[in-house]
């Protein structure tokens, strides 16, 4: 038990437990985020091309008798099918799909970008461990004081 709490207390102390918390709290809020996006913005845009149908009202009540509203159905006792929460759930589940893709997109873009920058700043020369001369990186012999190069460690700037 006390090697347990040790190893908690090394996952707690190393940040973990903090990059945990932070990201379950920026889920929730980017949860909140597209609820509204759906429930506020896409909805009523779908509700317009598909005849003004409110998802969230679309139900089927076992008993086979018809209840306008789920609540109202429930009131009564009666088992309820919410196929439309079902439908909303699939909409939400796409858009947080797309939007992750999307972020993903553009993190993995801008760290394509800084890799091209380390890539580009790769050194093109090095010094001679011999005459200290600076020379071409891919020089297998020093041009200044035509020492070999193959096996000696270079200084690369």
């Amino acid at each position: 038990m006390k090697k347990f709490f040790q190893e908690f207390r090394e996952f707690a102390i190393q940040g973990n437990m903090m990059a945990m918390a932070v990201g379950i709290i920026i889920g929730g809020a980017f949860t909140a985020i597209v609820t509204s996006l759906v429930d506020h913005i896409i909805n009523p845009v779908l509700g317009i091309f598909i005849g003004g149908i409110d998802f969230t009202n679309l139900f089927y009540a076992l008993d086979g008798n018809k209840y306008a509203t789920v609540e109202a159905a429930q009131e009564a006792g009666v088992g309820v099918i919410q196929y439309g929460a079902f439908i909303m759930a699939i909409i939400n589940f796409i858009i947080i799909a797309i939007v992750v893709f999307c972020m993903l997109k553009v993190v993995n873009g801008m760290a394509e970008k800084m890799k091209k920058q380390k890539e580009e700043e790769a050194p093109t020369v090095k010094t001679c461990p011999f005459c200290q001369s600076e020379i071409a990186i891919a020089a297998t012999r020093c041009p200044h004081c035509t020492s070999l190069l193959d096996d000696v460690d270079m200084k690369i700037e």
